[in-house]
């Protein structure tokens, strides 16, 4: 589905991607760990060609997306969806309005196509009933599931979530964790999660890619990564201060 070959990004002396390779299988969930700073975030701007690498390829189904321009490129990016971190929902309209806001924008869908897409979106996150709401009157974890909702609106093959328990108790990121694994089994879509949340990790992801200082350092089925001796990936999975991961 998505390919990196020898991606290199870097802004001014700072090397944020160096020579990263990496396939994200069609229809399985990936999930991208490492420390703060390694490049998570660069590498999801990448992938969605807000940002141009300074080396390499990026493959989405086989097209080179690097190459392409502006023009094409918004075409490539229909084909994804997108959690923020924050849920990033506009405070001024209601969930109902929140959701059906790129429908509106990038169909030809009537009103009541529209509505009925938003309902079934709802039903899908377990929020039937929060059509009505605004985002001030949802808790955390509420306004995830309707970040969601909208991330798969478009019927995207990709859905990018960025750090989707963050913000959230430990309750709350479980549930969260567990709807991913639903709508993942559901859908059978392409999902890349960036993270730091190992227990969400283990339990979502069917594949684990680990950047640390730029590199592309593990990459694997998530059972063989988590049981790796690669004292790098110890450290992270252990949460220990000791180990080659500096802590500055």
């Amino acid at each position: 589905m998505i390919e990196f070959r020898r991606v290199s990004k870097s802004f001014g002396a700072q090397k944020v991607l160096d020579d990263v390779s990496l396939v994200i299988p069609k229809g399985q969930t990936t999930v991208i760990i490492g420390p703060s700073g390694t490049g998570k975030s660069v590498f999801i701007k990448l992938l969605v060609g807000l940002l141009k690498p300074d080396a390499g390829q990026i493959l989405v189904d086989g097209q080179d997306i690097t190459t392409l321009a502006e023009t094409d490129l918004f075409e490539v990016r229909k084909k994804f969806g997108m959690l923020f971190q924050d849920g990033a929902l506009f405070d001024s309209m209601t969930v109902e309005e929140n959701i059906a806001f790129p429908l509106e924008q990038h169909t030809r869908k009537t009103a009541q196509e529209i509505k009925e897409v938003v309902q079934r979106k709802l039903s899908q996150v377990g929020l039937p009933g929060a059509a009505k709401k605004f985002p001030g009157e949802l808790s955390g974890g509420m306004r995830k599931r309707v970040g969601i909702a909208r991330a798969l609106a478009l019927e995207p093959a990709v859905v990018l979530f960025d750090e989707p328990n963050s913000g959230l108790d430990p309750v709350m990121s479980d549930a969260i964790d567990k709807l991913i694994l639903q709508m993942q089994r559901e859908l059978g879509l392409t999902f890349v999660v960036i993270s730091h949340d190992l227990e969400g990790t283990f339990q979502i992801a069917d594949r684990i890619a680990m950047l640390y200082k730029s590199k592309l350092i593990a990459d694997g089925e998530a059972r063989a990564i988590r049981h790796s001796d690669n004292p790098i990936l110890q450290q992270f999975f252990s949460r220990s201060a000791d180990g080659p991961i500096q802590v500055v």
